[in-house]
């Protein structure tokens, strides 16, 4: 069973930065591609980056520029450094992990629990 734990979302002005993290097992990080999603009240669920298991990365258009994807294969920990914050940017941030493509919702075999992102104006 894959886990995936989420920490370091929190509250935040307009124009500041945040850093969520995603550990993992060691297992995890060298089988699955890895990402990031999130969701905001009332809207679906829509995809923010993504670190592929050959170390290539994708960023959905709205976060180009501001946020940053990486990972520490030894910490098996994920990150999103997330930089010149939005309102728009609240929502819950979900890490997730699939073996195949991960920027697709339905093809994701594991979530994290999620982590709040609030960014206030």
């Amino acid at each position: 069973q894959v886990q995936l734990v989420e920490s370091g979302g929190g509250l935040v002005q307009a124009g500041g930065s945040l850093r969520l993290s995603c550990a993992a097992s060691e297992r995890t990080f060298r089988t699955y591609n890895m990402g990031w999603f999130r969701q905001a009240p009332g809207k679906e669920r829509e995809f923010v980056a993504a670190i592929w298991s050959g170390g290539s990365i994708t960023y959905n258009e709205p976060v180009k520029g501001r946020f940053t994807i990486s990972k520490d294969n030894a910490k098996n920990t994920m990150y999103l450094q997330m930089n010149s914050l939005k309102p728009e940017d609240t929502a819950v941030y979900y890490c997730a992990a699939a073996t195949r493509l991960v920027t697709v919702q339905s093809l994701v075999d594991y979530w994290g629990q999620g982590t709040q992102v609030t960014v206030s104006s």
